[in-house]
């Protein structure tokens, strides 16, 4: 019996066809969409994402080491967590259009988007584990390289790690280390939603939002990072 079209169109983009079919269908059934809690639902949807999450880091880290042949390991480990990161996921599942193909439930008003974004996020993992179910390594070795080639080109330089960046700028002027709180958590439990606040001695606080705590508190170094340092131009400039 032939796959429905819009599996059989899914699975040109993951550059595969699937043995195993229900191994794509439990990839895009999202826990919300069927009432599943921690155990992911019946089909195992979050047990796919666990696995997705590992194969995916081994791919993008041998593809890193392959690439980047001069780079310390410090440099390439700054590369992994930025590629690896739930943004980078999201900008993937977006590429390809995942939305079209996964099932999601309806998050309140106001946090649609977040909801969305969450399960795009975790969906684009679920796919990588089943795809590596069904085809082993190569399988997802071949979506991974295709689908992350660009991300991979538009950072020529390891980028900065804006919570390392903070603390040692702090650490420079022999200021206290910067000081993180989380002050808001909103959303479902499938689609949280992180509010930081970073403080550091002589700077106003600034706050950061992310699909998890450690991403706010990223996006909360990065803003009073930004803030100090247009600062010390200012200085520089007078």
């Amino acid at each position: 019996m032939s796959e429905p079209p819009a599996l059989a169109e899914l699975e040109a983009i993951l550059r595969h066809s699937f043995r195993d079919p229900s191994l794509l269908r439990s990839a895009i059934a999202h826990p919300s969409s069927i009432g599943g809690g921690g155990n992911g639902g019946p089909a195992g949807y979050e047990r796919l994402e666990f696995l997705g999450d590992r194969v995916l880091a081994l791919i993008v880290a041998e593809l890193l080491f392959e690439r980047f042949p001069t780079e310390n390991e410090g440099e390439l480990s700054r590369r992994l967590v930025g590629l690896v990161r739930r943004e980078a996921l999201l900008k993937v599942a977006q590429d390809i259009g995942l939305h079209r193909f996964i099932e999601v439930a309806a998050v309140p008003a106001g946090r649609r988007d977040q909801g969305l974004d969450t399960a795009l996020a975790d969906g684009c993992e679920a796919l990588i584990g089943a795809l590596y179910l069904d085809g082993g390594i190569e399988a997802p070795r071949r979506f991974i390289h295709a689908a992350w080639t660009a991300l991979v080109d538009a950072t020529p330089r390891p980028p900065r790690d804006a919570k390392t960046a903070l603390q040692e700028w702090a650490q420079a002027r022999r200021l206290p280390l910067p000081a993180y709180a989380v002050t808001v958590r909103e959303g479902p439990p499938h689609a949280p939603c992180f509010t930081v606040e970073v403080r550091l001695s002589g700077a106003p606080p600034a706050s950061g939002e992310g699909m998890s705590k450690r991403a706010a508190e990223q996006a909360a170094a990065a803003a009073l990072l930004h803030h100090l340092e247009g600062n010390d131009r200012d200085r520089s400039r007078s």
